[in-house]
């Protein structure tokens, strides 16, 4: 297998062109309706409880509803394996994404109805079927995606997802909050449900993805079995998997840690209010954006491999920023550079490795594939909680804290840099990542 580089040779102008392609549209449509459940169990429930006068610490305890999406990879492989009874027939992505879609529509409709002053523990199952539901959904739309969008479309098609999911996720939560205070709560939600159309009206318009990939095999207890078991015996039998798997797991671990301590060292720094919402949400929203867009630009042009590596060498010096902040002091000037070039290095990483970890997959397992990676390379920065780094600031400053956030970076950087010199970033690439063959000649 080689890597999906063959964008190397591509122009600027060129490169920026799989933005405006229909794959890649599509990507786009499908990431707003994954975007919009998460809204909905985040800030949008949150300030549905406070303003129902539930207490602070009920209201916190709602987060374990995200738990749910941890566990996704467990039931992913139903999503590959399972064809669905009638609408099967529209194929099975396809037929998912409208069930997922239905089941979505359904939760969230269900969430509105019940009344948290009435009954707490309804707003928990109903607020815990939201997140299953959406984690369902996430599972159909990533696997869509991949399979939709040519290898050297992984790019831009991972940086219009994002765009659509920070729109729905966005949009949802203004949408729920201007209509609350109109129609009330329930009325709120109902009216964001919607947010699942866009989807299944994707999946209903461009079909079924041409790189789909179905396994033959006999019904019955070989085929559960195979959806089951295939996806992580067909990944650990590749050349490197093993190594690969260690770089998921720790790609992160210094961007994670560091992205947890922002807003204690703008408090400390004695910022205000009004000048961190500004440069966080108002410089750094338009710098992750810009970093989105090139991130798509970069892997076309670029490639998979050299992309990739100057995302993780983005990602770790935009820690060393902070550094430089908290050793600069109460400065604007300072905190605008900190914040932009953090928020873009994360855009641009996030686009690219996206892209990565799709090429990863293999197309007879996309769904669970892509499930199994994304929980790996989540899981280790799970572990890392904000006690874990206000200790270590407390223990060494946020100057050295942040040295030490980038030198956790350095493992990933040096094991992917390896892998590239070794080949194995092409011998682990799974079919998502595979470029057409040329057809024969006669």
């Amino acid at each position: 297998m080689s890597a999906p580089d063959t964008g190397a040779r591509r122009g600027w102008v060129e490169a920026a062109k799989p933005y405006l392609e229909k794959e890649t549209l599509a990507a786009f449509f499908i990431g707003v309706s994954s975007g919009f459940p998460y809204a909905m169990l985040g800030a949008t429930l949150t300030t549905r409880l406070a303003q129902g006068g539930i207490d602070k610490q009920t209201v916190t305890a709602f987060s374990l509803a995200f738990l749910v999406y941890n566990f996704k990879v467990f039931w992913a492989w139903i999503v590959d394996g399972v064809r669905l009874p009638v609408i099967g027939r529209l194929g099975q992505r396809v037929s998912w994404m409208l069930l997922a879609g239905v089941l979505v529509i359904a939760s969230v409709i269900n969430l509105a109805l019940v009344d948290p002053s009435d009954s707490l523990q309804a707003t928990i199952i109903a607020a815990v079927l939201v997140g299953a539901a959406g984690a369902t959904f996430d599972i159909v739309i990533d696997a869509y995606r991949i399979e939709i969008l040519k290898p050297y479309q992984l790019g831009t098609g991972s940086g219009m997802n994002q765009y659509g999911w920070r729109l729905g996720s966005a949009g949802a939560g203004a949408i729920a909050l201007v209509v609350a205070v109109r129609y009330g709560w329930s009325a709120a939600y109902i009216a964001c449900a919607m947010f699942a159309l866009p989807a299944m009206l994707t999946a209903l318009i461009m079909g079924e993805p041409a790189r789909r990939k179905v396994i033959a095999v006999r019904k019955g207890v070989s085929e559960v079995w195979q959806s089951i078991s295939g996806p992580f015996s067909e990944f650990f039998q590749r050349h490197g998997a093993w190594v690969v798997l260690a770089f998921i797991l720790v790609h992160k671990i210094g961007d994670t840690l560091a992205n947890l301590t922002f807003r204690l060292l703008f408090d400390d720094l004695g910022f205000s209010n009004d000048e961190i919402a500004f440069y966080d949400v108002g410089v750094g929203f338009w710098a992750y954006m810009v970093g989105i867009f090139v991130g798509g630009i970069i892997y076309s042009r670029l490639g998979l491999k050299r992309s990739v590596l100057i995302a993780l060498v983005l990602m770790a010096v935009s820690n060393l920023s902070f550094s430089a902040l908290a050793l600069a002091g109460n400065t604007n000037l300072g905190l605008a550079s900190a914040i932009g070039f953090e928020n873009f290095s994360s855009g641009y990483g996030g686009v690219v490795v996206v892209a990565y970890f799709s090429a990863l997959c293999d197309l007879r397992f996309t769904a669970a594939h892509y499930a199994m990676i994304s929980a790996a390379a989540s899981i280790v920065g799970r572990l890392l909680t904000g006690t874990t780094a206000g200790g270590l600031i407390e223990a060494t400053g946020y100057v050295n804290f942040y040295i030490l956030t980038t030198l956790l970076a350095l493992p990933g950087i040096v094991l992917f840099w390896w892998m590239m010199r070794t080949g194995l970033v092409d011998q682990a690439l799974g079919t998502a990542g595979e470029q057409p063959q040329p057809p024969a000649s006669d």
